[in-house]
């Protein structure tokens, strides 16, 4: 601090000595001129080093820039540019005063809300009753339905279904090919997977994996309603043969102990099911996949006290918007 305001004064000092200079070698004028330069200069430069560490070096960077550009200013304009400066700083220093800049150290995430898995559902319920309404024109029901190919087989097959019935002719064919589509897109798959174990090597890991995935596509198939009747039991029962041959291997595997319960409980094995899922549970499987599962079984079986129990053990988790309507019907309360 010292050194910069000695830096200071001698720059003032040398400021009014070139001024002085020039006037006592007024008659020289070449010599009066080159004097001056070189005073002003030196003068302009020091002004320049007192200053430099009034500015922050968050603001000016690179440092050598900034002193230039002080300098080159200083020089460049005589008196005024000296001048100019030295009030440039108090006139910065209240003007980044008025500034109260506070850096926030977090910022507080907004509450999830829990409604946009719902308007998800009624955006498909809306779909559904768009494609059935017959006032709205074919071409219109048409564009909309052709729109579900761009969504998940899971959620286009049952509006697909839905339009089979439609008095529209043109409708109709559309909704079959679609399903038809989506039923050998499945079917090819399969294909290319039971080839791909033929060739694997039994109990190797890629037959292990290829039966992993021949489970899930016959799974599929079920779940998404693309086969009905014998071709719908063959399906159930060849993704749980697949499904039993993985967890051969893999008894650990808790989602494929719930699948084998769902499975199971298609067939009508509704105690081999509920064994399926107490092993999934105990795996470590969240209990809001397995607990409704498990009240269904109790409901199938007339057991409606163990239903209400299970569905009130689901009330305390409130992430549940699917399953919200069936839990508030066992919860009166």
């Amino acid at each position: 601090m010292l050194l910069d305001l000695k830096f200071g004064l001698t720059a003032l000092a040398l400021e009014v000595g070139a001024w002085s200079s020039a006037r006592l070698l007024a008659e020289h004028s070449d010599t009066a001129l080159a004097s001056y330069l070189v005073v002003h200069a030196l003068a302009s430069v020091l002004l320049s080093l007192a200053l430099l560490p009034l500015i922050s070096q968050r603001v000016a960077q690179p440092r050598w820039a900034t002193l230039a550009l002080m300098a080159g200013f200083t020089y460049a304009i005589p008196v005024l540019g000296f001048v100019g400066v030295l009030a440039a700083f108090p006139i910065l220093a209240r003007y980044h005063g008025r500034r109260q800049v506070v850096d926030f150290e977090s910022l507080q995430l907004p509450e999830f809300d829990q409604a946009q898995r719902r308007e998800s559902q009624f955006r498909h319920a809306g779909l559904r009753t768009f494609l059935s309404k017959t006032a709205v024109p074919v071409s219109v029901r048409m564009r909309a339905m052709a729109a579900l190919q761009h969504v998940t087989g899971r959620t286009a097959a049952p509006l697909l279904r839905g339009a089979l019935s439609d008095p529209s002719d043109e409708l109709r064919l559309l909704a079959y090919g679609m399903l038809d589509n989506l039923e050998k897109r499945l079917n090819r798959a399969i294909g290319i997977e039971l080839n791909v174990l033929e060739d694997a090597a039994e109990g190797s890991e890629q037959a292990l994996h290829t039966a992993h995935r021949l489970s899930d596509l016959y799974w599929e198939q079920v779940y998404e309603g693309l086969v009905q009747g014998d071709l719908r039991t063959h399906a159930i029962r060849e993704s749980l043969r697949y499904c039993n041959l993985v967890l051969q291997q893999q008894p650990g595997n808790a989602a494929l102990h719930l699948r084998r319960g769902r499975l199971l409980d298609e067939t009508g094995h509704a105690d081999e099911a509920e064994q399926a899922y107490v092993q999934a549970r105990a795996l470590g499987l969240p209990a809001t996949r397995v607990l409704p599962y498990q009240a269904q079984l109790c409901f199938g079986r007339r057991d409606f006290a163990q239903t209400q129990a299970l569905m009130q053990s689901l009330d305390q988790w409130s992430a549940l918007p699917r399953l919200r309507p069936v839990i508030d019907f066992w919860n009166p309360s």
